[in-house]
């Protein structure tokens, strides 16, 4: 198997709770306005609708370079064909998921605190989620927000301890505060209502594709 793609830039989050109906639609439509990795988050269909879904949306992604991860579920990602599985505190540790999937997909994690940021291993995750960052409607979350000096903190550690590792970060970005997060030390934004509830979610993720590129570039002039 071909090691599948993996930019954080702009990271689509969709599911039930998210998106009424079908969400292929949507992912379509934000795709091509500049999404760069979706993940398929159902934390209330059976195992078969799941798998059904996260095959048509594979299909739908097929030839955009776009991959497609899992949350939480490692057998539906063998499942269905999809290129990865993100994990969270409370489901399978990167190393079971690693040994489900094999060595040529996605894993990904949530770190939500210094030490779970130097808890990731690195030779069996891909990249890190950071946050919640800012407060959110999308997800019920037990833990206070970061803040971006939290998230400052946090990508400070990831790079003592993972070197290189890509690190995305969720929870309460939209346009206006997009660049901030990408100044803090992060590769990318995790999205959901930023795009999922936008009145044209084609136009909402060309708005934050331009204003995350936009930052990362300046981000990396400061830093040379």
């Amino acid at each position: 198997m071909t090691r599948p793609s993996l930019d954080l830039t702009l990271y689509l989050i969709v599911g039930p709770s998210h998106v009424d109906g079908d969400p292929v639609p949507l992912v379509e439509e934000a795709v091509r306005g500049g999404v760069t990795l979706v993940q398929l988050r159902d934390k209330t269909s059976t195992t078969r609708v799941m798998v059904e879904t996260a095959r048509r949306l594979k299909a739908a992604l097929a030839g955009t370079g776009v991959s497609l991860l899992i949350n939480d579920r490692a057998d539906v990602a063998a499942a269905s064909g999809a290129d990865g599985v993100h994990l969270g505190r409370d489901d399978l540790t990167p190393a079971q998921a690693r040994a489900i999937l094999g060595p040529d997909r996605i894993v990904g994690v949530t770190v939500k605190n210094p030490a779970e940021a130097r808890a990731v291993e690195p030779g069996i995750v891909d990249y890190a989620s950071v946050g919640g960052v800012f407060a959110t409607e999308s997800k019920v979350n037990p833990d206070a927000p970061i803040g971006l000096a939290g998230l400052r903190d946090m990508a400070t550690v990831l790079t003592a301890g993972a070197p290189g590792l890509p690190r995305c970060a969720i929870a309460g970005i939209d346009g206006g505060r997009a660049a901030d997060v990408i100044a803090a030390g992060v590769d990318g934004i995790c999205v959901v209502s930023a795009i999922t509830r936008a009145p044209d979610p084609h136009q909402a993720a060309r708005d934050l594709r331009a204003i995350v590129d936009a930052a990362k570039r300046d981000h990396e002039r400061a830093l040379a």
